[in-house]
């Protein structure tokens, strides 16, 4: 494991400190509330059953990329994409209290004075009104989702409270989380999806905050990985790409209470999670600022790019924070 040792006020130099506090500063003068910035009875945000907006993107949703579901009726894609839509928005939601429960655990080590204590308050907090935002969403839609898959869902306490003692490792699947739901949601938004609009609002907000949340994530690796023994590195750079390669599954990975539901044959869920060609080059299509940062900590050698590899989320890094993929687009 990563050595858990709490570092000191003093360790953090001062081009990361100031990042702290620009980083809090921006989440006190700008915040979004759920119930303030998104009126939710306001008709156009009135959620419709039979929207043909629901329909999952061909391009974007492994599952819309299969041949299966593209020969569906109207009716029951339509169906099919809202349970799918409605249960990664509260995947979402559990994700961020396991982030909760895991920050909470390192902060409260924190030195008097550490500026990571207070940002990481304010992340906690605007964790706390999307998981709001996402329950909402979701009661709204009206459909009974369950989230997370079950093994996961049984160990989620744990895991959030085990990050709190090996905070980098925690900090890697932070990101391994985090990325994923970012990429997805952006990646629809570029591509003007036609997205219900209280779906979109809810991404919008996401998207804004999870900027901030995303660039510390990062900035918090350089920190702290840059102070670690080598022993210690080499365990970070195994753990990146399989925390990476896990977290995307369980994050974006349907439980089997779905293919039940609809009936999805194995072979269409083998291939859309994540065995088909195009599905693969969606799940590395993911990781491009992932395999940049790793490369920037040195993370990346002979063993781990042939991990990563191994994994299927190997690939070229962006050239800058948030380049949009192009490779699975080939790949359709």
């Amino acid at each position: 494991m990563a050595p858990s040792t709490t570092p000191t006020a003093e360790f953090l130099d001062p081009a990361y400190r100031e990042l702290l506090q620009t980083l809090s500063e921006g989440s006190v003068h700008r915040r979004f509330d759920p119930y303030l910035d998104i009126d939710w009875d306001a008709p156009e945000f009135a959620i419709d059953p039979v929207d043909p907006r629901w329909v999952l993107s061909p391009e974007l949703d492994p599952l819309g990329a299969t041949r299966w579901y593209r020969e569906q009726p109207l009716e029951r894609r339509i169906a099919i994409g809202k349970w799918r839509q409605a249960n990664s928005v509260k995947v979402g939601a559990a994700f961020e209290s396991i982030l909760i429960r895991g920050m909470m655990q390192y902060i409260m080590k924190l030195p008097n004075g550490s500026p990571e204590f207070r940002y990481c308050l304010h992340e906690m907090t605007e964790e706390c009104n999307h998981i709001q935002m996402f329950q909402e969403l979701v009661n709204r839609i009206g459909v009974d989702v369950p989230g997370m898959r079950r093994p996961f869902r049984a160990l989620s306490p744990f895991i959030g409270v085990a990050g709190g003692y090996a905070h980098v490792i925690l900090f890697i699947g932070i990101l391994g989380g985090e990325e994923p739901i970012d990429h997805y949601q952006k990646a629809l938004i570029r591509e003007g999806a036609n997205i219900p609009p209280a779906m979109l609002r809810t991404m919008e907000i996401h998207i804004a905050e999870e900027a901030r949340h995303i660039s510390f994530a990062n900035e918090f690796l350089k920190a702290h990985v840059d102070k670690m023994s080598a022993a210690s590195k080499a365990v970070c750079a195994v753990t990146f790409p399989l925390a990476m390669r896990w977290l995307a599954g369980e994050i974006m990975t349907p439980p089997k209470a779905f293919a039940k539901e609809f009936g999805i044959p194995r072979a269409v869920m083998k291939e859309a999670f994540w065995r088909g060609e195009h599905s693969r080059a969606i799940l590395r299509g993911y990781f491009g600022d992932m395999r940049a940062l790793a490369e920037e900590l040195g993370l990346m050698n002979a063993v781990t790019t042939r991990l990563w590899r191994r994994l299927h989320i190997d690939g070229p890094p962006s050239r800058y924070r948030s380049e949009p993929d192009r490779q699975a687009r080939r790949a359709a």
